[in-house]
């Protein structure tokens, strides 16, 4: 099992997978699409990376303002995550996505990828951003025990 990341853009959708123990996010692709109404090609290519991947799960960024307000892409995102869960049947759990995007540029900028070339990587990289806050976040929640195959580790201390 694994969970995708999505990066839900005007004309871009970055996707990024989970490893299959649900540590780490590995960018896959962007999807591209020629205008902003047309998705049901980019709702196909997530299908079909669905099955690839084995996915049980999407995580979809949540573009808030700053101040916490949702403007017009939330309400756009909302709609696109309603295709989604009809569409794959899967449970689409909506990820605050706030300064992932800035969080990706400057990861680009650190690595030295000239500026004309971060825009091909950007919505794959906020994808990976998404997907590892979600499996940081599950996975700190489910610290007191791991899971190793079918041997469970409690890892809260013994009275």
């Amino acid at each position: 099992m694994r969970i995708m990341g999505l990066d839900f853009g005007s004309k871009t959708v970055g996707v990024a997978v989970s490893d299959p123990l649900l540590l780490t996010a590995q960018g896959v692709e962007i999807i591209r699409r020629q205008e902003e109404n047309k998705l049901r090609r980019t709702l196909a290519r997530i299908e079909e990376l669905i099955v690839e991947y084995d996915v049980q799960e999407l995580v979809l960024g949540l573009p808030r303002h700053m101040n916490g307000t949702e403007g017009v892409r939330v309400e756009l995102t909302q709609e696109f995550r309603d295709k989604l869960e009809r569409r794959t049947g899967l449970p689409v759990v909506l990820w605050d996505e706030r300064l992932t995007t800035v969080a990706a540029d400057k990861t680009m900028m650190e690595a030295g990828i000239r500026r004309e070339h971060r825009k091909d990587y950007v919505d794959m990289l906020a994808a990976v951003f998404i997907l590892q806050g979600y499996l940081d976040k599950r996975n700190n929640e489910n610290a007191s025990s791991v899971q190793c195959g079918t041997v469970t580790i409690d890892l809260k201390e013994s009275e």
